[in-house]
Order: structure tokens, then sequence, then C-alpha cells
């Protein structure tokens, strides 16, 4: 499954890079998170309530920065154990650049899941998915005190600096 999306938040690149290293911020942004920290300089341990419609399986899991530019981009990767459930895995690069005075955010995901979970059916999960990354950002504009605005896929591009 893949999914996305790009956004404009309304601030200077180095403050969204610091906000998206945040903790604090990640977990008020992150639905159903219980437990978010740091375990060493580019690895992260959670532990999530994922809504899937019907099951809300309970998740912990490890994410990994990795081919980290700062203030620029790098890619996440992450693996998450929900016991009799089964495993989900994704993998996404952000991708920040200046868009005048604002951040263009560009993020691209793939992910799957095994066991139970697929048994739901692939649209149900990546639906899903794809609401948890929008709301993310929602709450990430909120948690900054800023606007986050989605980009169509015709400005694929970004908007021009104002």
């Amino acid at each position: 499954m893949e999914f996305g999306g790009r956004y404009v938040v309304a601030a200077p690149r180095l403050s969204v890079w610091e906000a998206l290293n945040d903790t604090t911020v990640l977990k008020a942004c992150i639905p159903g998170c219980k437990r978010i920290e740091w375990v060493g300089s580019a690895d992260l341990v959670l532990e999530i309530a994922v809504n899937l419609g019907v099951m809300q399986p309970v998740f912990t899991g490890d994410l990994l920065l990795s081919n980290v530019v700062p203030a620029e981009s790098y890619t996440l990767t992450g693996r998450g154990r929900g016991g009799l459930l089964g495993m989900a895995e994704a993998s996404a690069d952000i991708v920040l650049a200046d868009a005048g005075p604002e951040t263009r955010l560009v993020f691209i995901a793939s992910g799957g899941a095994s066991g139970q979970i697929m048994k739901l059916g692939r649209k149900l999960v990546g639906n899903s998915a794809q609401r948890v990354i929008d709301g993310f950002f929602e709450r990430f504009g909120d948690a900054m005190g800023v606007k986050v605005t989605p980009l169509p896929p015709e400005m694929e591009n970004g908007p021009s600096d104002r």
C-alpha cells in the first residue's frame, strides 16, 4: 500500500524540522499514542492504539531514522507489533523545502500488514492509514500553532514564493 501527501506548513523549515523530531509534539499528533521516546540518536520506540474501524489493536513499535539530511529530509522506517493481530510495517520519506517564508513538506510512504490485520482488507487498512496521516499533519500544525495546508495533486511542485 502506498499513501502520503504534500503540505505547506506556515513556519520556517528549521522550526518544522525541530517539531518533527520533538517527542512531545509527535505524541500530541499521533492518534492513540501512549508513549514515544528516543532510545538512540536515530531510534524511537512507541506504543500506539490504532483505530482500524472494527478493531483497535495496541501496537508497540520501533522507528528508525536513516538517510538524515538535517532540516531537509530523512527516511522513517517503522515496525509495529500487534500481538495476535500480526505485524505492520511502513517506510516513509519526508522532504522539507522552503516555500517563501513557509515550508513545503512532502510525505511519501508505503506499508503493509500481516495476520488478522490483512483479513480486514487492504482498502480498510489503507484508508485508515491515509486518514491517520492527514490527521497527523492537521494536529502537527495545531501543536506548532501554525496552519498546515494540504496541497492538491496539481500543485505537486508546491506554491510559488509569495
